[in-house]
């Protein structure tokens, strides 16, 4: 019973890697989209959240199959409920992406970001790439201090937020209502996205160490 429950937990182990490398992806086509108008990548990434949506239920199906087979106990709990929740925090992120693309797909065949912004998202786009690259290694070999350094990483894209929305409310802003609230509404975007990585970096520190910290999302808005 132990070595069929330590090969169920390993085939989750597996789908919330493969969760992680998918969300990547799709925030890396997204950001392609909106910087380059480029449609097809804008497309791939809303055609394929279906896939990451996938890759989530079956995390919930076997999790939801392991509680009631094995009825784990202690570490045992603690680590399959907490595979759940990054499971959420990665369908979540990828979610986003897909939000991202959308926006560009709307607008196109024009840049959904003017010139002015596109250093800005950009350097978003970096750090979110970063933490979701993390995000994969941590859950592909737990590693809590790796883990705890998104942390650092979503300051870097709190400060980068705080810089967008300097450009969008300066009085010379000369784009009008429409393109700065798509701005705004980017931004949130990626700030999320790092927001959601965060959480499920924490949820790996509470793996290994059994140390919780509060969670970095709170609000359920659509933007999530």
């Amino acid at each position: 019973m132990r070595e069929e429950f330590r090969a169920d937990l390993h085939i989750v182990s597996q789908l919330l890697v493969d969760m992680a490398e998918a969300i990547r992806v799709a925030m890396q086509n997204a950001t392609r989209a909106l910087l380059r108008a480029d449609r097809e990548a804008a497309e791939t990434v809303i055609a394929r959240d279906a896939e990451i949506d996938l890759i989530y239920r079956q995390v919930e199906e076997r999790v939801a199959d392991l509680l009631a087979r094995q009825a784990p106990v202690a570490t045992d709990l603690r680590t399959v409920i907490t595979a759940l929740h990054i499971a959420a925090d990665l369908e979540r992120m990828g979610d986003l992406a897909e939000h991202v693309a959308k926006t560009a797909l709307r607008r196109h065949p024009s840049p959904a970001v003017p010139a002015e912004l596109r250093g800005v998202f950009g350097q978003m786009a970096a750090v979110a790439d970063r933490i979701a690259e993390k995000i994969a290694g941590v859950l592909s070999k737990p590693d809590a201090d790796l883990a705890a350094e998104l942390d650092r990483d979503d300051d870097a894209m709190d400060d980068l937020h705080r810089d967008l929305f300097a450009v969008l409310l300066s009085d010379d802003w000369p784009y009008g209502m429409e393109t700065g609230i798509d701005g705004a509404l980017l931004g949130r975007f990626y700030e999320r996205y790092a927001d959601h990585a965060v959480n499920a970096g924490r949820h790996v520190v509470y793996l290994i160490t059994g140390e919780t910290a509060a969670a970095t999302t709170t609000d359920t808005g659509p933007v999530e």
